[in-house]
């Protein structure tokens, strides 16, 4: 898609003229247990950053609710294509509704965002560990390790694969991860070239909503081990954004909202003080005893 974007924004660039480099990412090979266990984040992004720095690649397509909130030295996020329904779509072979699934039905999934909104609305769900691409994910659903699954319908739309999702489920139960549904593109900060050749493809509204729900991460240090969801959109001159926390189980949620003016600063801004909010809410008890459930239930 980046690749497209370019060959059509540039007079005289053609698809001969550009080069797709696949690299599988520790995140992408490590499927037999959760990604916490085994580096968090970093897992997806490592090697293309690796290959970035390198010079070995021009610019790292990513997913950026992959992205950690902190990169390596030199390299950015530089542009923000526009962005998919960031929704959550319930996907299964047996059940059109997820408030269809059964007592005590088993539920794929390794985010511990969407494992906390499933039990915080179903406590009687059985959750397991699914991994792995959609295929991968769609596969399993398939030979019966669970009942159904959820996964980005933002994915299942860029595939050409938007009938898969039985049911999209809404944002108020369902608010999606942040960043969700958005891609980026990284590159070295001193490529002048690359950001000059990327900056059609930029999608500004894409990028506020993206800079506060990131600043809303990593004001609460979020990872793939905190059940963390986000939203923002830009509605008029104003960015307007929720946000949530929520206990492994999702029987305690904490939750904020806000707006603010619609400049990059102002977002991260809006971002770093829902963050700070809702942290004082929670309070260092609550994320001293989601640790020791994460270790207790993932080491």
């Amino acid at each position: 898609m980046v690749r497209d974007n370019l060959v059509s924004a540039h007079e005289g660039l053609s698809v001969a003229d550009t080069e797709i480099v696949v690299i599988k990412t520790s995140g992408d090979r490590i499927l037999d247990r959760h990604l916490m266990t085994a580096g968090g984040k970093g897992l997806f992004t490592k090697e293309i950053e690796d290959a970035l720095l390198a010079e070995e690649i021009d610019c790292a397509v990513h997913s950026s609710k992959d992205m950690p909130t902190r990169l390596p030295g030199g390299l950015e996020l530089s542009v923000f294509l526009s962005r998919e329904d960031p929704r959550d779509a319930f996907v299964s072979h047996k059940f059109s509704h997820f408030l269809d699934l059964p007592h005590g039905a088993v539920v794929g999934t390794a985010s511990l965002r969407r494992r906390a909104q499933a039990l915080r609305l179903r406590p009687d769900l059985k959750i397991v560990t699914f991994r792995g691409n959609v295929q991968t994910r769609l596969r399993k659903l398939e030979e019966g390790e669970a009942d159904a699954t959820f996964l980005a319908q933002a994915g299942l739309n860029r595939l050409d694969m938007e009938t898969v999702a039985a049911e999209k489920l809404t944002l108020e139960d369902f608010l999606p991860a942040p960043a969700q549904g958005a891609v980026t593109v990284e590159i070295r900060s001193n490529d002048q070239h690359m950001k000059d050749m990327l900056a059609p493809l930029h999608d500004p509204d894409t990028e506020l909503a993206v800079v506060a729900e990131r600043a809303f991460l990593a004001a609460l240090d979020g990872s793939c081990r905190t059940p963390i969801a986000a939203h923002a959109t830009r509605q008029g001159n104003s960015v307007m954004m929720q946000a949530m926390l929520l206990s492994m189980d999702g029987a305690i949620v904490f939750d904020a909202d806000g707006s603010a003016p619609a400049t990059l600063t102002d977002a991260h801004e809006l971002g770093s003080t829902l963050g700070e909010k809702i942290r004082k809410q929670a309070g260092p008890q609550f994320f001293a005893d989601l640790a020791a459930l994460v270790e207790a239930e993932f080491q």
